[in-house]
């Protein structure tokens, strides 16, 4: 089993910076893709970013530039930079690691961030 507990959200201003962290507990040898989502209200939950086990990262459009996905394998936490936030990046913000070896997802309870003008 893995647990998932996120941290570092709040509110910041426009143009602000928060980093967002994710720490895992539990059996993680066998994870491949870690992700950061994010759900505002109302509106479907958006994959933000992703990062490969291997090291490749992917990133939604609209983060492209801003954000920045990493992992510290040693204190097993996922982290997410965000930089010249943006109104419409107040969400809350969960991370998402996939166990590639047994098509498991495992999800934190999310983190609330919001960005105010």
């Amino acid at each position: 089993q893995v647990q998932l507990a996120e941290s570092g959200g709040g509110l910041v201003t426009v143009g602000g910076s928060l980093r967002l962290s994710c720490a895992a507990s539990g059996f993680l040898a066998s994870m491949t893709t870690f992700r950061w989502y994010r759900q505002a209200p109302g509106k479907q939950r958006e994959l933000v970013a992703s990062l490969a086990r291997g090291g490749s990262t992917n990133y939604a459009d609209s983060v492209k530039g801003r954000f920045t996905i990493s992992r510290d394998n040693v204190k097993n936490t996922l982290y997410l930079q965000m930089s010249s936030l943006k109104a419409e990046d107040t969400a809350v913000y969960l991370c998402n690691f996939v166990d590639g070896t047994w098509s498991r997802y495992y999800w934190g309870q999310g983190t609330q961030v919001t960005v105010s003008s």
